[in-house]
């Protein structure tokens, strides 16, 4: 199936242009004649806010925007399962589990998150987030100077509920099933108005009992073939998970014609969970001499964690004489989280090996302010400025230490304190210069700051980059529903905090494939070049065709290298971060949505939609041929459809998401791979009357199991771990009331 997946995107995509293509030609249905035989003249009237496909369609800066009909299509329970079909998206780790969001195939923080155009308090995750709190999700491809342009991938800005367009309550409730288990959520949402006052109230609730089951299987083998580790290491774990979010929004307009915003986020969440690890020794294949005791035989663990993040965002939009403008921004954040593990290794005869505590605390605080003064420069043409300041400081304390109070790193129980600093300026200009032309420029300057102080001394990090950028959009003459883009910017990934100053990580079995994790305070921020070409073709209201073309040139790539380090408890594998080198990537995006009833008058009422992407990418110091971006797959594809039915008030639906398994050189000593993923979804949406609803849906019917490889090979030995994690179907109904 996974060759057949793109060719039948190719295919759609031919298919769907071939009845464009008709339509233009008149082969479609003819405007209605009147009494005198001439074509009656038809005019079409809109009103409110521009729909997703004109804002798309008329955004100098290409932009993509999925409002409320996507996000409530497949009645996900987590934003992330949303992400996952859109165009260029994908989501690393298994089906079913979320992961790191990834745009054109690449992670490790490629990819630019904003949660209302700023960037989200630490330690938020988007599969935590519910789909009934966001208004809709833009994308990117290229950067833009109003936002950081820290997005050498793209750029995905998920906007809170702002209740435009909303006139009633709105109550929603969600079970869904996995194995068993239920995970509750219920959401209300209410708007109101009070005098000049408007106001959303947003929030949920909900409940999740995770259940994960990984067998992984080690086995080290020496340069002369000899095995001298064979082991096979069952995890299995469960968690209770639960949490609420509230997202209210209030907006107050002034007798004058000036408009204050403010939106707080908050998000608290409680987990506790038990694990079990069961490590069996194979000997037939390890000579006698050479066998080892295992490091244990079973291990019990208890997790528990609880995390609240809170956020603030505002502005204050002050008019001006003219058409011009001032819109200051504001913020805070706030994160609490704390987290204690206790595990227990246990030998053959069920006795107590060694236990280990680690517990860790973190306080972050965030102030961040900036502003934008916009003027127009004449018709259809207009300038913006501004500026960005964030500060941010962090408190950690981690402890770990085995049962006599052993610390099992050097600074094991004392305070690391961080403090960032980002500061911007930019200015853009977007023209309409002509009916076929239009174009916009920017320039963004940006430098980051950041200090800490620990026990072993104080680290300094600091870096700063210039990027311009342009965009340009030709409208194709005599072809209205036709028009190219092109965008040649410059963009960056700088290192995160983590990855500077981070206190280790420590792993229990440690090995080459397990390796503990730390920081690295030297990072350069990597730096890109990127080319994008786009045709577009738009469909009727709703439909657009479109195919698209781009390359970034990075330099001071930053890869995790694996070494044997000694440390305070003696000789240990360690990842570190590190700049390697120079890495280019190219790829191509297919896309193609419509409806069939625009295009062909009797065609049956049927939504589809499709995109493929294909990459291509290599790092210059690292020899091939797998020496692409980390976990960059070479494919991925995703189809959909949706028929709603004329006799019932039904609509059926369903999507198959598809991604093609990667096999990466990471390092000169690693090679990481990881499986295909498909998953494949549907839904069916019973509408009882005007006011509610019942949508039931099934993701991962395919269930299939996540594979992964992980072979480090230095100082004469190969290191490999071969791990399966199962996958589940989980089924869920939704209840939406309004009133």
């Amino acid at each position: 199936m996974s060759k057949l997946i793109p060719y039948a995107c190719m295919a759609l995509l031919g298919a769907s242009n071939a009845i464009a293509q008709n339509q233009l030609d008149g082969s479609a249905s003819k405007p209605p004649l009147g009494p005198d035989g001439k074509p009656v003249q038809q005019v079409n009237v809109t009103g409110g806010r521009a729909s997703d496909i004109d804002e798309r369609r008329n955004s100098v800066a290409g932009k993509q925007i999925f409002s409320r009909e996507e996000l409530d299509r497949n009645g996900d329970s987590n934003i992330g399962d949303v992400l996952k079909r859109l165009p260029g998206v994908t989501l690393g780790g298994r089906p079913g589990r979320g992961g790191e969001v990834r745009m054109r195939g690449m992670g490790n923080g490629y990819t630019q998150v904003l949660l209302n155009g700023e960037r989200p308090p630490a330690g938020f995750s988007m599969e935590s987030l519910s789909p009934d709190q966001v208004e809709r999700v833009e994308i990117m491809r290229g950067p833009v100077a109003e936002h950081s342009a820290q997005a050498i991938a793209g750029t995905i800005n998920i906007v809170l509920r702002d209740g435009y367009q909303q006139r009633d309550k709105q109550f929603k409730l969600t079970d869904t099933i996995e194995q068993g288990r239920h995970a509750p959520n219920l959401s209300l949402t209410a708007p109101g108005k009070v005098g000049q006052l408007t106001y959303l109230l947003s929030g949920s609730l909900f409940e999740n009992l995770p259940h994960d089951n990984t067998l992984t299987y080690n086995r080290d083998t020496r340069a002369d073939g000899v095995v001298v580790k064979d082991q096979n290491v069952l995890e299995q774990s469960q968690r209770t998970a639960y949490g609420v979010h509230f997202t209210p929004r209030l907006s107050y307009k002034f007798d004058g014609g000036d408009t204050l915003n403010f939106q707080p986020f908050i998000m608290s969440f409680r987990s506790h969970g038990d694990a079990r690890s069961d490590l069996g020794q194979n000997t037939g294949l390890v000579p006698p001499a050479l066998q080892q005791p295992p490091e244990y035989v079973s291990a019990l663990s208890k997790t528990h964690y609880s995390g609240t993040f809170m956020r603030g965002f505002g502005n204050w939009i002050h008019k001006l004489e003219g058409a011009s403008k001032l819109d200051v921004k504001f913020g805070f954040g706030k994160g609490l989280s704390d987290n204690d593990t206790q595990r227990a290794q246990y030998d053959g005869a069920g006795k107590l090996q060694d236990s280990f505590t680690d517990t860790s605390s973190v306080r972050e605080h965030s102030f961040n302010s900036g502003g934008k003064y916009t003027t127009p420069l004449g018709r259809n043409h207009g300038l913006a400025a501004g500026w960005d300041v964030e500060l941010g400081h962090r408190v950690e304390t981690k402890v770990s230490v085995d049962q006599n109070g052993v610390p099992q790193f050097a600074e094991s129980g004392d305070n690391l304190t961080a403090d960032s600093r980002r500061l911007a300026l930019y200015a853009q200009d977007e023209w309409d210069i002509s009916s076929q032309w239009s174009g916009y420029g920017g320039l963004r300057w940006e430098g980051i700051r950041t200090t800490s102080s620990r026990a072993t001394g104080d680290i300094n990090n600091s870096s700063s980059v210039f990027s311009p950028l342009l965009h340009a959009v030709y409208r194709i003459p005599g072809s209205e529903k036709d028009q190219l883009r092109a965008s040649l910017t410059k963009s960056y990934k700088a290192a995160n905090v983590q990855d500077l100053i981070a206190l280790p990580s420590i792993a229990r079995l440690n090995s080459a494939t397990r390796p503990d994790r730390t920081g690295n305070p030297n990072l350069k921020p990597e730096l890109a070049t990127g080319l994008d070409l786009a045709y577009e073709h738009y469909v009727g209201r709703s439909g657009i065709i479109s195919a698209t073309g781009f390359v970034r040139n990075i330099d001071n790539l930053i890869r995790r290298v694996v070494a044997l380090e000694n440390t305070s408890t003696g000789p240990r594998w360690v990842s570190t971060p590190q700049n390697i080198g120079h890495a280019r990537t190219k790829g191509i995006e297919l896309e193609a949505k419509f409806q069939l009833q625009e295009l062909l008058q009797q065609g049956p009422a049927i939504d589809l939609r499709a995109n493929y992407s294909r990459f291509w990418s290599s790092v210059d110091d690292i020899p091939g041929p797998n020496n692409h971006l980390d976990a960059q797959p070479k494919q991925t594809a995703n189809l959909g459809t949706d028929y709603r039915m004329k006799a019932l008030p039904l609509t059926l639906g369903a999507n198959v998401n598809w991604t093609a398994p990667t096999l990466v050189q990471s390092s000169l000593t690693q090679e990481i791979g990881a499986s295909r993923k498909r998953s494949f979804d549907i839904y069916g949406l019973w509408k009882i009357d005007s006011l509610q609803q019942l949508r039931i849906s099934a993701n991962n019917l395919m269930a299939e199991s996540a594979l992964a490889s992980n072979i480090v090979n230095i100082n004469g030995l190969s290191q490999a771990a071969y791990t399966s994690n199962q996958t589940y179907v989980a089924w869920s109904v939704k209840y939406e009331l309004k009133f």
